[in-house]
């Protein structure tokens, strides 16, 4: 129920349009990972874990990881 919840309401807002539009400043980049660290934060019961641990637990990666792969599949 966690993860569904985060893969329908939040990652599609943060992965939307990042293959034309991928942040390379650290600052543009943390600003962005803090959204899903706030929401992944805010799932009952996940609170008390890391952010690293919270993302294994969703199966997930962070969002740069994703970019990343994204912009490899594109080229």
């Amino acid at each position: 129920m966690l993860k569904r919840a985060f893969i329908v309401y939040v990652r599609p807002l943060l992965e939307y349009n990042s293959v034309v539009w991928s942040p390379y400043y650290k600052q543009d980049i943390e600003a962005i990972e803090r959204v899903q660290r706030r929401f992944s934060k805010r799932l009952p019961g996940l609170k008390e874990f890391t952010y690293e641990e919270r993302l294994k637990f969703l199966g997930c990666s962070t969002l740069e990881l994703r970019r990343l792969h994204t912009d490899c599949i594109t080229a």
